[in-house]
């Protein structure tokens, strides 16, 4: 492996989505991992381990999953970019620390490679089944924000992003791989380090006894500061005030928990990213994300050799939803069709947003493998039909 000064490989690869997901946290000047093995996921805390030692990063096996999401906490408090892996049974034990990192305003990456549950369910197979419990997952109300890659060059790129949006808005931001991305090998492009933009944390610098640890900056987004500087820092789940002290009042809740949820609300414009095909001028729109935004290619292209109006939207960003994209379309078309590795997630939001107007039609699959995309064929076709 050949690496620049600051430890990016440079040039063309053929990467697993996993390793492109490790490449682009190193890129992004992630220096501290905390992780526990679970297939798929494995292989990137597997490549951390081997690239860290270059770069000056710190991998820590821990003992299980919820010691790893509260670990790479305490390293981000250290001054350090940190993130997490897991998959199914790990995501659910991690809930309750991406609900403290909502609350901390921690900012951290969790990336979660999909497989087929529920429980321990096809821990080797392919499933899109975590897509609510990565909005949803953690009691009570927050912003987080979701991103889904659908190739390993994408993995890269998205974890830089991942990254980027973690220091922006202060918020625990998740990955959604699925074990197909994670495990496929593909060419992966990796520029120059000095291409590769690294937000930069949001780093306090006035007077040191003015400083209040949650007090936002006019974007709701309060600066942080390094833990041992000499600041006078209280971090807690609890609710709490500007400085940081529990309040255990309506009135603090009120104050706080909105700006929570409207940091990442009101940009939302801001942050979702998705990816149009034909969709101007389309009878049918097929909404998809992740592998089966690939798998849904053939089925498209076959429909639309028969003279139906089919345009594509592909989710990027999926928490926040793009509410206002679909808004839009449903006055336009005809009807979605949502395939997905599950019975039924993000076509919620999909049937929520197209308020009744249009019919909304799921392709569901339970996980395992992917679907055959004559099923998302006949879904079009039916779709149109009414049926």
């Amino acid at each position: 492996m050949k690496a620049d000064p600051k430890g990016v490989l440079t040039g063309s690869h053929f990467l697993d989505g996993d390793h492109a997901c490790s490449e682009g946290a190193i890129a992004a000047g992630c220096r501290f991992v905390a992780g526990y093995p679970i297939t798929p996921s494995t292989e990137v805390v597997e490549r951390i381990a081997e690239r860290f030692p270059l770069v000056g990063g710190v991998f820590i096996q821990m003992e299980d999953e919820i010691a790893s999401s509260i670990a790479i906490q305490g390293a981000v408090w250290g001054g350090k970019k940190a993130m997490t892996v897991t998959s199914g049974p790990g995501f659910s034990l991690m809930m309750e620390h991406i609900g403290l990192a909502a609350m901390t305003e921690t900012p951290c990456v969790f990336i979660n490679v999909q497989r087929a549950g529920p429980s321990t369910g096809l821990p080797t197979q392919p499933a899109q089944g975590d897509m609510m419990q990565a909005r949803w997952g953690s009691h009570g109300d927050y912003g987080i924000i979701a991103l889904c890659p659908n190739s390993p060059q994408e993995s890269f790129d998205l974890t830089i992003k991942a990254f980027n949006l973690s220091e922006q808005y202060r918020v625990p931001v998740l990955l959604m791989l699925d074990e197909c991305v994670g495990h496929m090998t593909e060419r992966v492009v990796i520029p120059n380090a000095d291409e590769i933009e690294a937000y930069p944390r949001r780093f306090y610098n006035g007077p040191k006894e003015d400083y209040l640890p949650f007090k936002p900056d006019a974007d709701l987004v309060p600066p942080i500061i390094k833990a041992g500087d000499g600041y006078r820092i209280h971090v807690t789940g609890l609710t709490h005030n500007e400085k940081g002290y529990p309040v255990m009042s309506p009135a603090a809740q009120a104050k706080l928990i909105p700006r929570l949820v409207n940091k990442i609300r009101l940009n939302a414009d801001k942050i979702i990213e998705y990816r149009e095909d034909q969709v101007e001028g389309a009878d049918v729109v097929v909404v998809s994300y992740g592998i089966t935004s690939r798998v849904a290619i053939p089925a498209i292209e076959q429909a639309r050799k028969e003279g139906i109006k089919v345009g594509h939207l592909r989710l990027i960003v999926v928490w926040p939803f793009p509410e206002k994209k679909i808004k839009e379309l449903a006055g336009k078309i005809k009807s979605f069709v949502v395939p997905e590795i599950n019975l039924g997630q993000m076509v919620l939001e999909v049937e929520r947003n197209a308020y009744g107007k249009v019919p909304v039609k799921l392709v569901p699959h339970a996980g395992g493998t992917v679907h055959n995309p004559k099923d998302i064929y006949n879904a079009i076709i039916s779709s149109l039909k009414g049926e």
